[in-house]
């Protein structure tokens, strides 16, 4: 066992929660960037390019119709990359999460060490899994949102917790989305707190990485000068400086997810633990072992 290594499989509370998350990111960042890279690298480079180019063909369409531009979209082009982008974004958030947590899983039963292959095999095996439960949890909270916003916020603290349920349980997305009402029963409140203050910070940090982009829309188009023109609020949007600034952002918006992705693992292990005494119980029969 590694010298620092983190022990995930214990009750902790709020505070603990954010500083080990933070703890456990610093001291595995160069080997998780590492495997994150070589699993989900070729299908974020499909999602950053196809979202250029959709930007770029969004742009051309504005200034069409604002007669800013002679130029016909070529719509036939600019729907199989809209498809294109939607997918790639889809496969990139489902591959991020499912690396995240196969990472951690390898990490926690290696006692710090990790093994890739058993990593990427994971990531690979539990993919349609990992569609079928976003879609149950996808259409559950946007219809509690559609209802009324409580609703969709109560499902939300739950089901945020189904994935790392599908993958420590061994479960499938359908029990995995049943056993997280069983999970935060009694602890929803305290769930919800953590869940908020994670979303806070890492949204302050999103909003952060998105400013550069919204400052230089806002000198294109004229507003602190206050010479605003159709022209100039159309031709930003196929500004190649503002299509880099957007995509920059956006990658920026995955990393930061993971600092969600990671902390929801640690409220995950704190509730089992509280449930189940998972981590006690191995704790208990490894007592008196000495390793070998």
């Amino acid at each position: 066992m590694k010298s620092n290594y983190i022990e995930f499989k214990r009750e902790r509370e709020l505070g603990e929660i954010l500083s080990d998350t933070f703890a456990f990111l610093r001291d595995q960042f160069k080997p998780f960037i590492g495997v994150f890279f070589k699993i989900v690298g070729p299908y974020l480079l499909v999602m950053m390019i196809s979202l250029g180019l959709y930007l770029y063909f969004i742009g051309n369409s504005f200034s069409m119709m604002v007669g800013t531009s002679s130029e016909i979209p070529n719509i036939l082009l600019m729907i199989p990359i809209g498809l294109l982008y939607m997918a790639s974004l889809v496969t990139v958030y489902v591959m991020s999460q499912s690396t995240v947590l196969h990472y951690i899983k390898s990490y926690a039963n290696g006692k710090g060490e990790i093994d890739i292959e058993t990593i990427k095999s994971g990531v690979y095996e539990t993919f349609w899994r990992f569609i079928g439960l976003g879609f149950l949890v996808a259409l559950s909270v946007g219809f509690g949102l559609m209802i009324c916003l409580i609703p969709g916020i109560y499902l939300w603290v739950p089901l945020s917790l189904s994935f790392s349920i599908m993958v420590y349980n061994g479960m499938g997305a359908s029990e995995s989305f049943s056993y997280s009402f069983t999970l935060v029963r009694d602890y929803w409140w305290i769930t919800f707190a953590t869940l908020l203050v994670i979303v806070i910070i890492v949204a302050i940090a999103s909003y952060a990485f998105a400013v550069p982009s919204m400052i230089y829309n806002w000198m294109k188009m004229g507003i602190f000068s206050g010479e605003m023109d159709a022209e100039s609020m159309m031709d930003v949007f196929q500004d190649p400086i503002y299509i880099l600034l957007n995509m920059i952002g956006t990658l920026a918006q995955f990393l930061l997810n993971i600092i969600s992705i990671v902390a929801g693992v640690f409220i995950y292990f704190n509730l089992n633990e509280k449930k189940n005494f998972t981590g006690t119980y191995e704790r208990i029969q490894n007592l008196g072992e000495t390793p070998s």
